[in-house]
């Protein structure tokens, strides 16, 4: 597919998160024309992503474009979206996520699938949602297998204060049904916590890791692999559905203290925990579609 479509771009939204930049440099390196679309911010500086998408941009202003939007302004999402064939939502916002972040980001989500519905151009949608957006309910380390049927519990995400989680699982939700609605080809991608170059300071997001290792869902995947199956997932036209990504699932205490070290502060663990502990616990992700999906690619 990217090889056919020099005359009809892909949008990025938000390219300005840490996903979506490595998406957009992931579909230049392909020979993709991208719009890139930035959520406007009120003052502040430009961060250090935006100032190297602007720097790309002034290098090649043929296969990127550059756009301003407000995830809450229908017409500028619009604006982004003209002309493009299919667009990838990577929406995510600075922590620390509460309430307010929530509504922002469920609202965000069905402002840009109604105004795909709007854009005659549009092909397909790949959504970036979590792995948090399944892994959160009560008693879920008494079920054997969590996968894309599985849904977080709105009520377990709330009680707990696991703002981020209940953003990916609503705004998910939202855009799916109204996907459905209008009729639009869309695939969801739900990656585990990504790791890449600077990520804990450029992809901060509170999580419970201590919780997830317990229950045996914590996960994790490359940014490169992320990458690679966003774009599958845009090129293959039998892609449908939800798809759990991640590299590895982090079951053992040596594997978790190691993953903390090397992403701290983006989680924690309790000093309980020390390198070559002997406790294991049970895997309960099960990612055999995904799998599937990259058999035999390239990627």
């Amino acid at each position: 597919m990217g090889s056919d479509l020099p005359d009809h771009p892909v949008c990025v939204l938000d390219a300005s998160s840490y996903v979506g930049f490595w998406i957009l440099k992931g579909l230049l390196s392909r020979g993709y024309s991208v719009h890139a679309a930035i959520q406007n911010k009120k003052g502040g500086e430009a961060t250090e992503i935006e100032k190297k998408i602007m720097e790309m941009a002034k290098e090649d202003d043929t296969k990127l474009v550059v756009f301003g939007v407000d995830v809450l302004d229908y017409q500028s999402i619009l604006v982004a979206l003209k002309s493009c064939s299919g667009v990838f939502c990577c929406l995510d916002f600075q922590d620390p996520y509460d309430e307010k972040m929530v509504d922002l980001e469920v609202r965000g989500a069905i402002n840009v699938v109604e105004a795909c519905a709007q854009t005659d151009s549009i092909a397909k949608i790949v959504f970036t949602s979590s792995l948090t957006a399944a892994i959160w309910r009560e008693n879920i380390c008494s079920e054997k297998d969590v996968d894309e049927r599985s849904w977080s519990d709105q009520s377990f995400c709330r009680k707990f204060k696991l703002w981020y989680a209940l953003a990916k699982t609503l705004s998910e939700q939202a855009a799916w049904a109204l996907a459905m609605d209008r009729d639009l080809n869309m695939v969801s991608i739900n990656p585990g916590l990504v790791l890449g170059p600077s990520v804990s300071q450029q992809n901060p997001r509170s999580t419970r890791a201590a919780q997830m290792f317990e229950n045996g869902v914590l996960a994790y995947v490359n940014v490169n692999f992320l990458v690679s199956v966003h774009i599958r997932a845009m090129e293959d036209t039998s892609t449908c559905g939800r798809y759990l990504c991640f590299d590895q699932i982090v079951n053992t205490e040596e594997e978790a203290v190691k993953i903390a070290q090397g992403l701290s502060p983006l989680i924690s663990l309790p000093q309980s925990y020390e390198c070559g502990g002997s406790e294991v616990y049970e895997e309960r992700l099960r990612n055999k579609k995904l799998n599937k999906l990259v058999e035999g690619t390239a990627y």
